[in-house]
This record gives C-alpha cells, structure tokens and sequence, in this order.
C-alpha cells in the first residue's frame, strides 16, 4: 500500500470540494450507475499529484511548468468540456489531460517521484497507462466526444 501523502494548504480547498462533488454524484442514479464513475473518482487523487509534483525539485523545470499548465486547466472554469455546463463527466477531459503530462514525466523522470507523492490506494503507473487507454474509448462513446479527446491530444503536444 503507498503511503498517503498529507495535502498541502494551496490545492486543499479545491481537493475537498472536488472529492465532496464527486461523491456526492456517485450516490445518484446516473453516477452509480455510469461507467466511467471510476475514471471520474480519480480526479480529486491526481489533481493532488499533479499539485505535489509540481512544487518537487526533483521534476525538472519542464516538466513543472507542464505540470503547472495542467493544474490551471483542472480548475479553469473555461475548458473543452465545462463542468459547469456538463456536470461531473466534464472532468474527463482534464482527467485525460492529467494523464498525459504524468504519462510524460514518467518517461523523462525516475517512476518513484510519482509514486512517493501518489495519494490514491492503486498503483498510480499502472491507472495513467489505463486512463491513455480508455481515452479512446471515451471518445467513441461519447462521453469525451472524438474531437474533444483529439484537441486533448493536441493540446498537450
């Protein structure tokens, strides 16, 4: 089990807030029964790493500053898929961003800075490989839509 990482004060608010909205659309109808509830859960987790990782001196400043990017755009009300217009499944998107980027660092950094500050309870390397995976998926069932996942794509290359 990796040890739980304590939440810096910065990305607490937004963490909490996130992981209450969270919850409380699993307990409705549509969320327990979506099934991408489990993708959607891991939004508040890798908000957190990519909040820790940023602020890490051992991730090369390249790196940071993708990290960064990818932080502004998880709480920008202003993203291709809007929470505020969509609800929860508009997380996808930046779910599907965060990937990236963490996919990226771990090509170009040791795999255990990811790992050290991982907070969810799975092996982090193995859901971001997971999530690369059903992005696609998403796309072609809509709940990302074909053209948001391609700008998804584009964006962070």
């Amino acid at each position: 089990m990796t040890e739980q990482c304590p939440i810096d004060p910065q990305s607490y608010d937004f963490y909490q807030s996130l992981r209450h909205r969270l919850r409380e659309w699993l307990n409705t109808r549509n969320g327990s029964a979506g099934r991408w509830a489990e993708y959607l859960m891991l939004a508040p987790d890798l908000f957190h790493l990519l909040c820790k990782l940023s602020i890490d001196n051992e991730v090369p400043v390249k790196e940071r500053i993708k990290l960064g990017a990818a932080i502004a755009y998880f709480v920008s009300p202003f993203d291709l898929v809007p929470e505020a217009l969509v609800g929860v499944i508009g997380f996808a998107d930046d779910i599907a961003l965060a990937a990236y980027v963490l996919n990226s660092l771990v090509n170009t950094c040791n795999p255990d800075i990811l790992k050290r500050h991982w907070a969810g309870d799975r092996d982090v390397l193995e859901l971001i490989q997971r999530i690369l995976r059903s992005g696609d998926r998403m796309g072609r069932t809509g709940v990302l839509g074909k053209g948001v996942w391609k700008k998804v794509k584009r964006m962070y290359k």
